[in-house]
């Protein structure tokens, strides 16, 4: 047996990728703390009821459970962290009005979201709740764009869609919203399986489902649904208004930002419940980050709330992007005791210095300066540099 080896898609984080990882995790929370969002740190482990009811059959699969020694109940482990944002702002904080609640933790999943994921994802984000609005929804993206600024992704594309439109089609066509061979046919944009699963229904239904499957590309999507949607499902203009308010407002401080439109996005449909979006960067298989509205999800823990928020994969982020951690170098310090010298070391490392002993009389490889006695001063300077 190799003791060695991880389990597929679970990694080990080495020192330099570590290094960065915390330096990204903490420019990214003073970044959410400048814009007034307070952070929170949810329990890596809860009872399944707590962690599932209501979020659809996704989510369930995606959690590791396991029988609590204590109670004899399942308990789950986190697959994700904002369904505990939202039990927090509902039952824990009760803070009046709008509030804002940012988070960074790791979370284990039972099976990789994608080829290239990990199970265990280090997440990010940030939650707005107590506003229904669409400048609520401008501002989370806009702290979206700035958490990917911050991360050197370069190139970005936000695809940005609408459940209400796929809810307001399947409404007005009379189409059970669980009819899983239609909406997975929907989900994958498979012509043919969606041909076959409307088979028996009636040619205005057909014509529909089939127009919204091709509802998807540039702006001028919302065009397209309007003209087809427009006058005989009213519902579907709501939600185009909604996107194109957003897009316009964002386009104004974000002028070098690609929008793609999905319509017929039905990621997370059992999750959310109005705008939802997704950042893609040029050459990443998978989308950097996800998020969206869902309102009411804290109803369950005793307080429903509009909500809206987002959330990124540290590592992702940090394998797709361009960020680098300041490189601040070290200061190699003689492994003796001196009471002059512990008093420099200790000032040195106040200052925000990396200070380490030679061991061994060997520098360690971080090391760009020294510390060495010169006239009877303990005294910094370059490595290899001589008294002369």
């Amino acid at each position: 047996m190799k003791y060695w080896q991880l389990p597929q898609a679970v990694e080990e984080v080495l020192p330099e990728q570590a290094s960065a990882l915390e330096a990204l995790r903490r420019e990214l929370l003073d970044l959410y703390k400048h814009w007034g969002y307070e952070l929170v740190f949810p329990p890596l482990i809860e009872y399944s009821e707590s962690l599932l009811t209501g979020l659809g059959a996704d989510l369930d699969l995606l959690t590791f459970k396991l029988t609590d020694q204590l109670t004899g109940r399942t308990l789950g482990i986190r697959a994700d962290i904002t369904p505990q944002v939202a039990r927090i702002d509902a039952h824990s904080y009760l803070k009046r009005g709008v509030s804002r609640l940012c988070y960074a933790g790791t979370t284990l999943h039972t099976r990789p979201k994608s080829l290239m994921a990990s199970r265990c994802p280090i997440q990010v984000g940030a939650e707005l709740y107590g506003d229904s609005s669409e400048q609520a929804d401008i501002e989370i993206i806009r702290l979206l764009i700035e958490t990917l600024r911050t991360s050197g992704v370069g190139a970005l594309t936000l695809d940005i869609g609408h459940v209400g439109v796929y809810q307001a089609v399947f409404a007005a066509a009379d189409i059970d919203q669980d009819d899983t061979d239609i909406f997975d046919a929907l989900q994958r944009k498979s012509a043919p399986d969606l041909a076959v699963a409307l088979q028996d229904k009636p040619a205005q239904t057909r014509e529909w489902l089939t127009a919204l499957m091709n509802m998807h590309g540039d702006i001028d999507t919302l065009d397209r649904a309007r003209q087809t949607f427009g006058s005989s499902v009213p519902a579907v203009s709501q939600a185009i208004d909604q996107i194109e308010t957003v897009i316009k407002a964002l386009s104004a401080v974000a002028h070098d930002i690609d929008w793609y439109v999905d319509l017929a996005e039905l990621r997370g449909l059992n999750y959310h419940t109005g705008l939802v979006f997704a950042a893609y960067a040029k050459g990443a298989g998978q989308a950097l980050a996800n998020g969206g509205r869902y309102d009411s999800v804290g109803q369950i823990y005793g307080r429903a709330r509009a909500a809206t928020g987002f959330a990124v994969d540290l590592k992702t982020l940090l394998a797709q992007g361009r960020y680098k951690a300041n490189s601040q170098g070290a200061i190699s310090v003689p492994a003796i005791m001196d009471t002059k010298l512990e008093s420099l070391i200790n000032d040195l490392r106040a200052s925000g210095q990396i200070v380490i002993r030679a061991l061994l009389n060997e520098h360690d490889e971080r090391c760009d300066r020294e510390i060495v006695l010169i006239d009877d001063v303990w005294t910094v300077r370059p490595i290899g540099k001589t008294n002369v």
